[in-house]
């Protein structure tokens, strides 16, 4: 008798059931139509004012290589060399933390899981504050902030998975157990750093925020602070946009990008691992091994992504439940809209982290915690639907 061939994941591996099944082409493309609108009010609106028709001739200036009036200088260079890579770079954050959220929670089968659960973050924040409070890498010059959060994001990855991994492999469980406890860990040599580095009562007290209302906290904490090493510390530990340049836009969006096709040629093998290890083991998707090369390009990406906007959280947590209110749970439709709606949200959070205060600025992660923390109380309260949709 001949056995039956084994079938092909990306064949068989079934689509979670979901009650919605509505339309994927005029939801993405309302989405791409409403973050270039977003790119666009990021771009118009700020401290400065600057008017639309100036906005569009800048731009146009500054992609045919155009010239403009002498007078119009100071407001080009805002446009083109200030706002502009900011928002390019918000959206493409955005995007690449909404991908990895939807990866991460299919990795680890918890509906409540984001990017940084595996501790990545916390480790690019020690490289960071190294060279903000220490003087680390400062022959690098403006890349020293990057190369160091990376490299030590990387150093963390490679460590949690050290110590995550067992003769059977990686587990859901034991990743995000590692992932906590090393996370903390991490906080505390970064909470050692700005301790030793801060000067005077009020800047010291600022590190108190990353285990309290951080949000509230913060608002009165860069109204009072006095060191700006350490306030500089706390910008980027919460998240912030205002250092970005043209040159950090092409490595972020290149590794987003990478990261997002080959997530998106996973979609059917993410569907079987969500709906539990047998099963994707039945259907031919080896569960380690997935989750082996998910923990990695989740890494290379989260990594890159903290190294040019430091810590920014909730965007991996709140979006993909968001997209899958609409879009069902079927990571072929998820990983297509959750990209766009992670951008429009991380464009327009800058533009608010950007106007409250002006022409001070808050960390636009104090923006996104402000909107997360409803958010996730009201998902809580509703009940979140399993990854596999059962």
């Amino acid at each position: 008798m001949r056995r039956p061939p084994t079938a092909s994941p990306s064949r068989t591996a079934p689509a979670p059931t979901s009650p919605r099944r509505t339309p994927l082409a005029p939801v993405a493309a309302g989405l791409g139509l409403l973050l270039l609108v977003s790119l666009l009010a990021g771009v118009t609106l700020g401290a400065a004012g600057v008017g639309t028709g100036d906005v569009f001739r800048f731009l146009w200036a500054g992609l045919t290589g155009g010239t403009v009036a002498a007078a119009d200088g100071p407001a080009y260079t805002i446009v083109w060399e200030i706002r502009l890579p900011r928002v390019v770079l918000g959206a493409v954050v955005g995007a690449g933390l909404a991908s990895v959220g939807v990866a991460v929670q299919a990795m680890v089968r918890n509906a409540l899981a984001d990017p940084f659960v595996l501790g990545i973050s916390s480790g690019a924040a020690v490289g960071a504050n190294a060279v903000i409070l220490l003087g680390v890498f400062a022959g690098l010059g403006v890349w020293a902030l990057s190369v160091s959060a990376f490299a030590s994001a990387l150093a963390a990855m490679a460590l949690v998975y050290a110590a995550a991994r067992t003769p059977r492999g990686l587990t859901p469980l034991r990743l995000i157990l590692t992932g906590t406890a090393l996370a903390y860990g991490f906080e505390a040599v970064t909470t050692v750093m700005v301790f030793g580095a801060a000067r005077g009562e009020a800047a010291r007290s600022a590190t108190a925020l990353a285990y309290g209302f951080e949000a509230v906290t913060t608002v009165m904490v860069f109204g009072a602070a006095r060191g700006e090493a350490a306030r500089s510390a706390m910008m980027w530990l919460l998240g912030s946009l205002g250092g970005a340049t043209w040159a950090q836009v092409p490595i972020a969006a290149v590794t987003v990008t990478l990261g997002w096709v080959w997530l998106r040629r996973r979609a059917e093998a993410l569907n079987a691992l969500a709906m539990g290890d047998e099963t994707a083991a039945a259907l031919g998707v080896p569960p380690t091994v997935l989750r082996r090369e998910l923990f990695v390009v989740t890494a290379a990406v989260t990594g890159t992504v903290v190294a040019v906007s430091g810590a920014i959280g909730f965007v991996g947590l709140m979006v993909p439940h968001l997209v899958r209110m609409v879009a069902g749970a079927d990571h072929r439709r998820v990983l297509v809209l959750a990209p766009l709606a992670g951008a429009v949200l991380l464009v327009w959070a800058d533009l608010l982290s950007r106007l409250l205060l002006a022409p001070a600025e808050l960390p636009v992660g104090v923006i996104t915690a402000v909107v997360g923390v409803p958010a996730f109380l009201l998902l809580m309260r509703r009940g979140t639907r399993p990854l596999g949709g059962r």
